[in-house]
């Protein structure tokens, strides 16, 4: 019998050895996830967040709400309009201060999140209506969009939208 458990020892040495020099899996930080355990309802919870955020970051562009576009945009913000020019996030700002891009209403016509990552990212894709000052010759201007952005929630920051990108939609006859 000593002999049986000996042989065995000796056969589960390299195993032993293998698991011993194997590296450790890193836990994930859970710091930075809502306190649900269940991914599945940390995703819906933060799809829901995310849908305010974005009907109010439209909102703050209407209303030129500095403070609010500051946070809700990521300082690795990139910004691509309709019309192919992008934009870093202090340009972008800074296009609105100085009235290039100007919006006197949008309308939320269609809005879907899909959250990953346990609650941590968010890809949103939605159809908006933008409405700008009236053209010179005095019709309207206004602008029918489909878009696709990309939502990080920062551990101190919140959720912050890293990438933007539209495509104007031609007019509905």
């Amino acid at each position: 019998m000593k002999r049986s458990l000996t042989a065995l020892a000796l056969l589960a040495l390299p195993f032993l050895a293998q698991a011993q020099a194997a590296p450790k899996r890193a836990k994930p930080n859970t710091a930075l996830l809502p306190a649900t355990t269940n991914p599945a309802q940390r995703n819906a919870e933060a799809a829901k967040e995310v849908e305010a955020l974005e009907r109010q970051r439209f909102a703050a562009q209407v209303s030129k709400d500095y403070a609010f576009l500051e946070k809700a945009f990521a300082d690795d913000l990139v910004y691509t309009h309709s019309g192919g020019k992008q934009n870093d996030k202090s340009e972008y700002l800074q296009s609105i201060r100085d009235g290039k891009s100007v919006y006197d209403k949008i309308d939320v016509e269609h809005i879907n999140v899909r959250a990953y990552n346990g609650g941590l990212t968010a890809v949103v894709n939605g159809q908006i209506t933008i409405y700008q000052p009236n053209k010179p010759d005095g019709t309207p201007n206004v602008a029918h969009i489909k878009y696709v952005t990309t939502q990080i929630k920062d551990p101190k920051k919140g959720w912050q939208v890293v990438l933007w990108q539209s495509q104007k939609q031609p007019e509905a006859k």
